[in-house]
């Protein structure tokens, strides 16, 4: 493939060779493949990465959206889990031991802030969190040949707080990983950046359709072949199912991007406005803290919007309830515009004190805005709002 190709040809024509000549992905559902020789199946099952022996270890679907997710992040390989959650575990406790140091950002997704917070004491690991907007914070946490990991999302959960990527890549000796879910691949590229890994709940915006549960992780052939040998033991395997959805979802990923980042800015200009909302956080509004950012490394805004309501947890309820067009629904990225109560759902399980370090209040409210009529998504957050 032409390596000068823009993001949205690449999105078309990646991850094809699996399903020949094909237009739509083949999907193999076998659980295991035939061996012709006992020779050639010796081969297969010391190889990691055998797409066709047994489909713990691969499966030609998930290798076909594998290879798409590598390239639209200029990676050399990828590795695709039964979800996002199961990337997330695969790499921390597929390059992480007893004794090492992780440095987290503490604006995180809440089911990866309990995987730091109470998986890896129970597996003698430590994690030191920071808050990941303050230049320095995650240089000044390590610790020298100790810490294995430095974590970052952007932009994060739920509050759409950025991490400067060049400096994060800048970084020695740790690896470093960016869960770049909120973006997609189209949205940012963390690893041009100099970042080591990248990992998305590919269930999101990238398959899009709220029909598939898949994670993938992307990087060097190297560390991809690290976490493979791990994964064979883990097992969260990528249903091959799953993956020819999300290869659907990447053929209109662009698309669709274009329509809900339109959408978006459209939503949160009219939240801005309204004296019923205390505060908007999109990284396309000027008033952003790190809009700037957001322009140098950013090349779309995204679909994901968060917002103060005043009045707090009740007045929450009621403009959630009295959304016509849009659900309410803890997902995102797909086609129906979805709020959540983060509080309430994402990060449900953090204390008061966590979900204050977090930027997460009683009336904080996250959308993902969908493919719907911009004046009819607008009317709705707008209706909703006046009946506060």
């Amino acid at each position: 493939m032409n390596e000068d190709l823009d993001p949205a040809t690449v999105a078309i024509l990646a991850g094809r060779d699996p399903s020949e000549s094909s237009l739509a992905p083949v999907i193999y559902p076998t659980t295991a493949f035939e061996a012709p020789t006992v020779a050639e199946a010796r081969r297969l099952a010391l190889d990691p990465s055998s797409s066709r022996f047994y489909s713990r270890y691969g499966n030609p679907t998930v290798a076909g959206f594998e290879d798409a997710i590598a390239r639209l992040e200029g990676a050399e390989s990828a590795r695709a889990y039964g979800s996002g959650m199961g990337a997330v575990t695969g790499i921390v406790l597929g390059l992480c031991s007893s004794g090492d140091h992780i440095v987290a950002q503490k604006q995180i997704y809440g089911a990866t802030q309990l995987v730091f917070q109470a998986v890896c004491p129970r597996f003698g690991i430590d994690v030191t969190f920071v808050d990941a907007t303050v230049p320095g914070a995650f240089e000044a946490a390590i610790e020298p040949g100790r810490t294995m990991l430095v974590w970052a999302e952007t932009p994060a959960n739920p509050r759409l707080d950025l991490v400067d990527l060049a400096a994060l890549g800048a970084i020695a000796g740790p690896v470093t990983v960016v869960d770049s879910t909120f973006a997609t691949p189209l949205g940012v590229q963390p690893l041009s950046f100099g970042v080591d890994l990248v990992v998305h709940s590919a269930t999101k915006g990238i398959a899009g359709h709220n029909d598939a549960t898949i994670g993938v992780v992307a990087g060097s052939a190297e560390l991809i072949g690290w976490l493979r040998g791990f994964a064979l033991l883990q097992g969260a395997v990528a249903s091959p199912y799953d993956a020819a959805n999300a290869l659907r979802g990447i053929r209109t990923l662009s698309a669709r991007l274009d329509v809900q980042c339109a959408n978006a800015s459209a939503v949160a200009e009219a939240l801005e406005l309204h004296v019923a909302v205390s505060d908007v956080r999109y990284p396309g509004l000027a008033s952003h803290p790190q809009h700037e950012l957001a322009v140098a490394q950013m090349t779309r805004m995204g679909a994901m919007i968060s917002f103060d309501l005043v009045g707090g947890l009740e007045a929450g309820s009621r403009f959630v309830e009295a959304l016509d067009v849009a659900r309410i629904a803890t997902s995102l990225g797909g086609p129906e515009t979805l709020v959540t109560h983060p509080a309430s759902t994402t990060h449900v399980s953090l204390t008061e004190d966590e979900l204050t370090a977090a930027g997460i209040g009683p009336g904080t409210i996250r959308v993902s805005v969908g493919l719907e009529s911009e004046r009819d998504l607008v009317g709705d957050f707008v209706g909703a709002l006046d009946a506060l």
